[in-house]
């Protein structure tokens, strides 16, 4: 049975990281980034929030599609808003949300040494200052509600959150 889990948090929360090591133990799963999706639909992004619903809802419809072909999916994304990861909860029979928590201070430090950037654009935080809509520092991030699964990243290892998302997805 295929499943979907949308790993959400702030951006430098380490989603993209988790990703690749839960791909790591399930090689046939396919690792949604809302990044690269970004660069399809909106080559030179606005970050708008009517930019983002488009966005976003597309994320969700692929996400729906790739499960229904039988795969499991990860979609890595922010997901800022609760609605958003609620129409995959809705639409997405064997949906699994996991919340990496991480204080807003270490996400930023994060992203300024990020090596692989995943297709994560470069001084996210930085532009945040500048005025573009960062979620969690000008723009709003909706903590998930209930999430399945929360896993503290400032104390969790990718390894071990990757673990827990298997362990999570061997009990349902």
């Amino acid at each position: 049975m295929s499943w979907a889990v949308w790993i959400t948090g702030l951006p430098g929360s380490g989603k993209s990281t988790v990703a690749l090591k839960v791909k790591e133990k399930v090689p046939d799963a396919v690792i949604l980034r809302i990044d690269e999706l970004r660069k399809i639909v909106t080559p030179t992004p606005a970050y708008s929030g009517e930019e983002r619903e488009y966005v976003y809802k597309a994320l969700v419809y692929t996400a729906k599609t790739v499960y229904d072909l039988g795969h499991n999916v990860i979609i890595d994304a922010t997901g800022n808003r609760q609605l958003w990861r609620k129409l995959a909860r809705i639409i997405i029979p064997d949906y699994y949300e996991v919340y990496l928590k991480c204080p807003l201070d270490l996400c930023m430090e994060r992203e300024k040494t990020r090596i692989e950037s995943h297709s994560a654009p470069e001084d996210i935080y930085e532009k945040g200052k500048e005025g573009w809509p960062v979620p969690g520092v000008n723009a709003s991030y909706d903590e998930p509600e209930k999430p399945e699964l929360i896993i503290e990243s400032e104390r969790t290892s990718p390894e071990e959150a990757s673990e827990k998302i298997i362990k999570m997805l061997q009990k349902k």
